[in-house]
């Protein structure tokens, strides 16, 4: 159940069109769910392992799977906190943050239990009677999250406003109430438009494209950015769509666009008519905080795709794929 609890998550976090992301995140909270419903059979277990006698190693194994059993909860409280109570601040940090970041720590703890703890596969665990209890568990867990989806309808709780993603909207048509975030580490540059270029390679070709040219580009589209810190906003955006900047793509090239703090991501040649180079939203040149003097939108993509403060955009050889899933810079 862990396993596939983590993983979906993650999955939750790239997902960004409405129904693949809807069947992720139903599937993420469904088996966190069935965690839950496990307790009464681990606490058992639990039990017995404390009362087990040990050593000093018998004592670090206890602690770090009591640890794994707080986080865990943690990181279950937290989700369900961020579902249905909305995106709210505890001590500095939002339910989503928690929700994350106890995961985050989790794994390695899990790792350590399952090789401090082996489990011998026996015959009777992948028994037909085993298989429709793990069917029973997994139904609990999607009646129990559809009745809490009900409960929230009828509470009007802030839960049943939330996206397929589980973002809120927050924003829209306003970039002032936008929120300014950034993935991980980049520091918000400070780039004078006046002196700002963008760097065009296609092939062997290169060319700088100024921001008094992008400005004026004529490319309009309504698109929804959603951040994977849980919200998100639609808004008008303007600027040059990537065709017209990039021309011709040669054959078996992706495309590459890269941010001046070099954060940077690839994408599908096709892709190219579908993707704009942004200096403003909603009728308002780009704020700093929001990639000024321009950044890439990316509609049907989660936030972290849409590279902001955009220095270059190339196409080069490769496979679009060939990237991590979520940017390490």
């Amino acid at each position: 159940m862990l396993p596939v609890a983590f993983a979906t998550g993650w999955l939750a976090f790239g997902t960004g069109t409405v129904w693949p992301a809807r069947i992720v995140t139903i599937g993420h909270a469904v088996f966190g769910v069935a965690v839950l419903a496990l307790v009464p059979w681990k606490q058992l277990i639990v039990r017995r392992g404390l009362a087990r006698p040990g050593g000093s190693g018998g004592v670090v194994v206890k602690a770090s799977s009591l640890a794994l059993a707080v986080l865990v909860l943690l990181s279950l409280v937290a989700g369900f906190a961020h579902s249905y109570i909305g995106p709210r601040t505890y001590f500095g940090v939002t339910a989503m943050q928690v929700h994350v970041g106890a995961a985050i720590a989790a794994a390695p703890l899990f790792l350590t239990h399952l090789f401090t703890r082996p489990q011998r596969i026996r015959a009777t665990d992948l028994s037909r009677r085993n298989a429709l209890r793990l069917g029973a568990l997994v139904g609990v867990g999607a009646v129990v999250f559809a009745a809490a989806e009900g409960l929230a309808v009828m509470a009007r709780l802030p839960g049943r406003l939330r996206r397929a993603t589980g973002s809120y909207e927050t924003g829209t048509d306003d970039p002032e109430a936008m929120p300014l975030t950034s993935w991980l580490f980049d520091e918000i540059p400070d780039i004078d438009p006046a002196g700002y270029a963008v760097t065009v390679r296609v092939g062997g070709t290169s060319r700088s494209v100024g921001y008094d040219e992008l400005a004026v580009g004529p490319d309009q589209v309504r698109a929804i950015l959603d951040c994977t810190g849980g919200w998100y906003a639609a808004q008008t955006w303007r600027g040059v769509r990537l065709d017209r900047l990039l021309g011709q793509i040669p054959a078996g090239h992706v495309i590459v666009v890269t941010s001046t703090t070099g954060y940077s991501r690839r994408f599908p040649a096709a892709e190219a008519s579908r993707l704009w180079l942004a200096t403003s939203m909603a009728g308002v040149a780009l704020e700093p905080g929001h990639g000024a003097p321009a950044r890439l939108v990316a509609p049907g993509r989660r936030g972290f795709w849409w590279v902001k403060w955009v220095a270059s955009i190339e196409t080069v050889a490769g496979a679009d794929w060939w990237q991590s899933p979520f940017p390490l810079q």
